[in-house]
């Protein structure tokens, strides 16, 4: 009895060290040689890249719907904000999309505050800035979702729609290795592109 006592004993401190300790240190020095900036959250001066901000200023490119129009944070009627990462659906600790289905009349209503919204703003929306994404605030946008945007950035700022269009080529990457996924913008790296220039 001594004896499995003891293998179970050394067994539970090798799996301690080895997956509660040079496991975690092993991953973490991996990803910060390899994925340095990702490891560290992608962070620049004005927010990070991997998480959508809240762009509500005809000066700047938006981004989607996670946080602006129907889905927007009220504390005055206790609503927390309609796809924020940190509380989904009026539930603090959540994270997710507001989840509406296709029939659900509050999605239909809240779809065409937004294309009001954006037309209000001289845009004629994609699909994408009128629905939300799945992972609540996606920090990417099609090239078409910017290009659509220009008249309304150009009044804004007095920059020329030629230059827009080429701030907004300059900033699409195309889908991951050739096929997955399709041509994208970070709206956070395409903004502070066009702070620069203004």
């Amino acid at each position: 009895m001594l004896v499995h006592l003891r293998r179970s004993l050394v067994m539970a401190v090798f799996c301690l060290i080895f997956f509660g300790f040079i496991y975690a240190f092993a991953g973490t020095g991996v990803s910060q040689l390899f994925f340095k900036s990702q490891a560290d959250g992608s962070i620049t001066a004005n927010g990070s890249t991997l998480i959508g901000q809240n762009w509500t200023s005809p000066k700047f490119f938006h981004g989607r719907p996670d946080d602006f129009g129907p889905y927007a944070a009220n504390p005055k009627n206790n609503v927390a904000g309609g796809d924020n990462p940190l509380v989904a659906n009026g539930v603090s600790g959540e994270s997710a999309a507001t989840n509406l289905g296709p029939r659900s009349k509050v999605l239909l209503a809240n779809t065409k505050k937004l294309v009001k919204y954006w037309h209000s703003m001289g845009v004629n929306p994609t699909p994408d800035l009128v629905t939300t994404s799945g992972s609540g605030y996606d920090p990417d946008i099609s090239p078409q979702d910017a290009y659509v945007q220009i008249p309304m950035v150009s009044k804004a700022t007095g920059l020329s729609p030629k230059l827009l269009r080429a701030l907004i080529k300059s900033h699409s990457r195309s889908a991951q290795w050739g096929f997955l996924g399709s041509s994208y913008i970070d709206v956070l790296q395409l903004n502070e592109a066009l702070a620069k220039l203004s």
